[in-house]
């Protein structure tokens, strides 16, 4: 939103009460009303600060401007997308965009090291990973590390229907935040046995009006999109098969 989340004092130094008086500036401009020892920054104001300090004795001695102190923005990670390219190839590229003030680190878990880009390339597939961010823009970064998940598209290659709890339905993994996203399941001839959303937590549990069907390979197509880091949806169509094990 940009508000500020957190401000901070400047101090000249010299106290209140020492007979002298005070004029704060931002970037050399004289700040109005800023005529005390210290100055509250209240607003988000980031730029070099200085003081003039002027002695109220007869001789009226006047400071050079002084005390320069330099102000930075920074903050929390915020507004974080993920974007995921290369969808079903066994190595794809995970882009984080994150809008937060701060100069940020990105760890890709499990294993990776921390880096400045927000780009992880030849991410593998079949993997559901955590994405670490923390400003490290100043010696002591600005508390509200941030954590994301994301998982990299991709499908089982095989599922198992027999009740067990383990891989009992088939679904397509990591298309969750598209909706309009159509998986068509077919027999070995073309006939079409299901239509699934990847929202379906149910998925697909291996059967046709009711019936378990054989264990054999089945197809599939998945019409969903590709979404750039600028907002650019481009269609796109994946087909392949899997197997269902009995």
């Amino acid at each position: 939103t940009g508000d500020l989340i957190s401000g901070l004092t400047l101090d000249s130094g010299i106290p209140a009460g020492s007979g002298y008086e005070y004029q704060w500036s931002l970037n050399g401009s004289a700040i109005s009303g800023a005529i005390d020892a210290t100055y509250t920054i209240s607003t988000v104001a980031p730029g070099e600060y200085s003081v003039v300090v002027t002695s109220t004795s007869p001789q009226g001695c006047v400071s050079a401007p002084s005390g320069v102190f330099t102000v930075i923005q920074s903050g929390p990670p915020a507004n974080i997308e993920t974007y995921v390219t290369g969808a079903f190839e066994q190595t794809q590229t995970i882009t984080v965009v994150n809008d937060g003030y701060g100069v940020y680190q990105y760890q890709l878990e499990p294993g990776a090291p921390w880096q400045s880009s927000a780009v992880f390339s030849n991410v593998p597939a079949g993997v559901v990973y955590t994405i670490q961010i923390k400003d490290v823009k100043t010696p002591n970064p600005c508390a509200g590390d941030e954590t994301v998940g994301v998982q990299v598209i991709n499908y089982p290659h095989f599922f198992t229907p027999n009740g067990d709890g383990i891989n009992d339905t088939w679904n397509i993994r990591g298309l969750n935040g598209q909706e309009t996203a159509k998986i068509y399941i077919f027999d070995r001839y073309g006939k079409l046995l299901k239509q699934i959303s990847p929202l379906d937590s149910g998925g697909w549990n291996g059967t046709f009006n009711g019936q378990p069907l054989p264990a054999t390979d089945y197809w599939f197509t998945v019409d969903f999109y590709e979404i750039t880091t600028n907002g650019i949806l481009i269609p796109k169509q994946f087909k392949a098969h899997f197997s269902l094990k009995r």
